[in-house]
């Protein structure tokens, strides 16, 4: 049976690997599910991120040190002896609505300090350093270390509450302190992310999606009085998961701070298969299943499975920016001469689209994939003149134009009508290509009398 499971979870690993950038990719720059105006209401991020919080806030309910306390706290929150159903929902509910209180402060914390720093976050050092807290997480989750608050607080913490609806807040807003032990390096991690993409909207919407994941388990047993199934070295699988996922967004970020490697990942299909049988093999050999608390050999295979399982992931998310990244050449870009285009622009009447940029910015490269690279959005702006202002080495015509138009951080996209203004509302997400689109069309109807807009030539 764990033979069959190591196969199946491979199998798995395989097929997202192998698919799952090119549907993800795929779906952003034709305008359809992944972005549903999210983009612009929270100025970040999809409904795949927000999927991808929520399912990771459940896997945390399962690691070793939440799931035991799962039915532990519903008992001291109340819900087991509630009078009605009713109650024990509102109980649960209460305390998962806590969880979720906590984690948004959180994440809009992260956020806000993001923001305050934003071009020292979009610096490919300071991108490294995310990379180096994924990997010591990573390395927690793998059992090298554990993540643990003084006894004493910790046990402060847990006579928080009681029973009650206050009581079941109160423990709720504290929950995922006292399982930091597993609840720690994931919770980190997010929040480093959160911090890179500046934006306080989405650091309180994703970290709340990741606290409903995390409270569901409690919601349901709390609500319904279910039991459990026993705890055992499943809880380790999701552990191991956790470390491989984690030690894979290590490798991404490295990638993206370091474009000189960029050449390495090739866009044919040939090299995208590779990247996903690799990483099916790791997980075959054991990158998840396995322990490094084994015997040797194990150890060994969980090593090799490790290696293997993350760098195909990495290089296969690597292959599928390649592969946007062709796509996008094809954009007749201007590059670094706003002074050219500017007068282009003007002598022939045309409208002006800039897009501030850098090869190590994440969102920069999203947006590539989510709308420069969608067929309409380039024959939309066949009437523009396109400039593309890279910061990718931060050189003086770069910088010069960066002050000039007041860009806070990338990705920034300025659009200029036909007559030399430019619009107030700028584009500083990656948005998908149905959004684009109708942005550039609306351009040149924007600046009514009534709306005031900065006069570029």
């Amino acid at each position: 049976m764990k033979i069959l499971s190591r196969v199946l979870l491979a199998a798995t690993t395989f097929a997202a690997v192998a698919w799952l950038p090119d549907l993800a990719a795929g779906a952003g720059s034709s305008g359809a599910s992944t972005d549903l105006g999210l983009a612009r209401d929270l100025a970040q991020g999809s409904v795949l991120a927000f999927a991808v919080a929520f399912a990771g806030g459940v896997l945390t309910s399962l690691t070793p040190c939440v799931y035991p306390l799962i039915p532990i706290t519903v008992s001291i929150f109340g819900a087991k002896q509630s009078a009605s159903r009713r109650h024990a929902m509102a109980l649960s509910g209460l305390y998962v609505l806590g969880i979720a209180v906590m984690y948004s402060g959180l994440g809009i914390a992260a956020a806000l300090t993001g923001r305050a720093f934003g071009s020292v976050m979009q610096n490919p050092w300071a991108i490294g350093g995310v990379a180096v807290v994924f990997a010591a997480m990573a390395a927690s989750m793998f059992g090298a270390f554990e993540l643990q608050l003084p006894p004493a607080l910790q046990s402060r913490l847990s006579s928080v509450g009681g029973a009650g609806f206050a009581g079941s807040f109160a423990m709720g807003l504290v929950a995922g302190v006292i399982a930091a032990p597993c609840t720690g390096p994931v919770l980190a991690a997010a929040l480093a992310f959160v911090a890179t993409k500046g934006s306080v909207a989405f650091g309180a919407g994703i970290m709340f999606a990741y606290a409903l994941g995390m409270g569901l388990l409690f919601f349901v047993i709390g609500a319904f009085s279910l039991h459990l199934p026993k705890s055992g070295a499943w809880m380790e699988t999701v552990k191991g998961l956790f470390g491989v996922a984690l030690l894979a967004a290590a490798g991404v970020f490295l990638v993206n701070a370091f474009p000189a490697v960029r050449p390495l990942f090739l866009a044919s299909r040939g090299a995208a298969l590779a990247a996903a049988a690799a990483a099916g093999l790791g997980v075959l050999l054991g990158a998840v299943q396995a322990s490094f608390g084994g015997p040797a050999l194990e150890r060994l295979g969980k090593a090799l499975g490790v290696a293997l399982a993350v760098g195909g992931i990495v290089y296969g998310v690597g292959s599928a920016g390649t592969r946007a990244g062709a796509a996008v050449a094809s954009f007749p870009w201007i590059r670094q001469d706003e002074a050219g285009a500017l007068a282009l622009a003007r002598a022939e009447g045309r409208p002006v689209l800039i897009d501030f940029w850098a090869d190590w910015c994440a969102a920069c490269r999203e947006l590539d994939q989510t709308a420069w690279a969608d067929p309409r959005v380039r024959d939309e702006a066949k009437r523009f003149v396109t400039l593309k202002m890279d910061g990718s080495t931060d050189d003086d015509a770069f910088q010069r134009v960066f002050e000039k138009y007041r860009v806070v951080g990338m990705p920034t996209v300025v659009l200029i009508d036909s007559r030399g203004r430019e619009l107030p509302e700028r584009i500083t997400a990656a948005v998908d290509a149905g959004e684009m689109l109708k942005r550039l069309r609306a351009v040149d109807g924007a600046c009514t009398p009534a709306l005031a807009c900065v006069a570029r030539w």
